[in-house]
């Protein structure tokens, strides 16, 4: 389950995760230094800072993911 400490790397694993990121506008996927940080950040931590609605993001992420594993 995704939370707001599942990492960038953990979520771009899923097979829907990049998909969800770009819709909410996530700007780490264009980011030239990405490679570098997906390791560590976490969505909880770009949704503060780039002013973005995490509890969407979450639940879409979430959403998508449970509909994959039924």
């Amino acid at each position: 389950m995704i939370n707001e400490e599942t990492t960038l790397e953990e979520i771009l694993k899923l097979p829907h995760g990049r998909e969800v990121l770009s819709r909410h506008g996530v700007p780490c996927m264009t980011c030239p230094m990405s490679s570098q940080e997906v390791s560590f950040l976490t969505i909880g931590k770009v949704a503060d800072m780039y002013g973005l609605k995490k509890g969407k993001i979450i639940d879409d992420l979430n959403k998508k993911d449970n509909s994959k594993e039924k």
